[in-house]
């Protein structure tokens, strides 16, 4: 009987059952994980963070996604998302500009206090359309906006999405032989976010302020989440599930600031949703699987790179590089924290997410800032703002994608003439010159 409390025996056998009861894999397997560390007399910290480093580089990043992906599916099946928008739509009214920036307002929202990342548009967008099209709103305008939602708030708080973005910059760094803590990440970001609202204010008071017609109105694609009726009461009941939901979003914040885990708090979420019926156990997979789907590319995209950077390092060659790269550049700060922001674009740009940029980047500047005398604070500035840079504009970027699902639901709208080039244009020049303004001040 004895054998039956080691932590092996127990951490399987507590395995099989959740498994037996059809708990989704993953889930299973991180309480499976859990309950080993904690019979062995582990910490539930201690636990977690061998989890993490068995999963190797960037396996935190991914694994985070993948739970924030399963959160923000709860959420979107649940009716919160909807009292949220109707608690803010007194809000979409008035004069256009106040308009533009309460959306861009509500969709900061999205990235750490309600992280359901781009699930909030196409049940917001499209059924404003119509709307903006009485107001003679230029659609570019509210993408621009939407992207300042879908970016700003990860790069400078510290929560959701924000804190995988912050602490990819700090674990990047580190490994490759500069320290920083996470709190210093928000001031290292501050002037290339505040470079961002510069460029959101030019896009909305200057750039988009005149009238734009388009056609009447096309019907929508008959999707439960475009079609939905603002005037049904059955959206303002709160119901069982609408409570859990909204307590496993507070359990998620809470621990996060405790932790500084969003994995710890993500899984802790989603547990408190299924302990309090927000979800059935036997709806997990596919929850999970939608999850996935949401985020799954950029959790293994976030590996990839990792690997990637892994292989640069192991090579030799980065030193080479940084040794040849120092001679052209001299003792030039301003040349040198230019042509990484140039880089940072590039490379951004052609991988399409700033996440999976961060560590590729590290791998290269933080070995280039050092030998140019740059600061760690400098070096974590010109890191964010670099993997930022392209993001805001790639056409494969969720921070494009997601708002062209939305504007384009009439098919009025196009990815790249409408949204990309717009985003582009008011966001990584401003960011350029402020991830090097940055690094020349911090």
């Amino acid at each position: 009987m004895l054998e039956l409390l080691n932590p092996v025996v127990l951490s399987v056998l507590v395995l099989v059952v959740l498994s037996l009861s059809r708990v989704n894999v993953i889930i299973a397997l991180l309480l499976a994980a859990v309950v080993a560390g904690l019979a062995g007399g582990l910490s539930i910290e201690e636990t977690f963070g061998v989890v993490i480093d068995g999963l190797g580089g960037q396996g935190e990043t991914a694994l985070s996604y993948i739970l924030l992906g399963t959160l923000a599916v709860m959420v979107a099946r649940s009716g919160l998302t909807r009292k949220l928008i109707r608690g803010v739509m007194p809000l979409l009214r008035g004069p256009r500009a106040a308009v533009l920036f309460a959306i861009a307002g509500l969709a900061c929202f999205s990235q750490n206090l309600v992280p359901v990342h781009i699930a909030f548009i196409p049940i917001l967008i499209p059924p404003l359309l119509a709307a903006f099209d009485k107001m003679k709103i230029d659609r570019r305008g509210v993408a621009v906006a939407l992207t300042f939602g879908l970016k700003a708030p990860y790069l400078i708080v510290p929560l959701g999405f924000g804190l995988i973005f912050q602490g990819i910059i700090v674990d990047a760094m580190e490994e490759n032989g500069m320290e920083i803590s996470l709190s210093q990440i928000p001031l290292a970001m501050a002037i290339p976010v505040a470079a961002m609202a510069v460029g959101l204010c030019i896009a909305i008071l200057v750039t988009y302020r005149k009238d734009r017609e388009y056609l009447d109105p096309k019907p929508l694609a008959n999707d439960a989440s475009t079609s939905w009726d603002m005037t049904d009461a059955n959206d303002l009941k709160w119901r069982r599930g609408d409570y859990a939901v909204l307590i496993g979003l507070a359990v998620t914040l809470v621990l996060q600031v405790m932790f500084q885990s969003l994995v710890m708090a993500a899984l802790a979420g989603v547990l408190v949703i299924f302990v309090l019926r927000g979800e059935r156990w036997t709806d997990g997979d596919p929850i999970v699987d939608r999850g996935v789907g949401m985020m799954g590319t950029i959790a293994f995209i976030m590996l990839v790179a990792s690997g990637y950077a892994s292989v640069l390092n192991e090579t030799g060659a980065v030193d080479s590089l940084v040794a040849s790269a120092s001679e052209f550049i001299g003792d030039s700060k301003l040349l040198a924290a230019v042509i990484m922001m140039l880089v940072g674009l590039l490379v951004t740009m052609g991988i399409g997410t700033s996440f999976g940029t961060v560590p590729v980047l590290a791998a290269i500047f933080v070995p280039l800032a050092a030998a140019v005398g740059f600061t760690p604070l400098a070096t974590a500035a010109l890191i964010g703002a670099a993997g930022a840079i392209g993001d805001a504009g790639a056409p494969a970027s969720d921070s494009t994608l997601g708002p062209t699902s939305g504007l384009n639901a009439d098919g009025q709208h196009h990815h790249i003439w409408d949204t990309c080039v717009p985003s582009f244009l008011h966001y990584n020049v401003l960011l350029f010159i402020g991830g090097v303004t940055a690094a020349m001040v911090l």
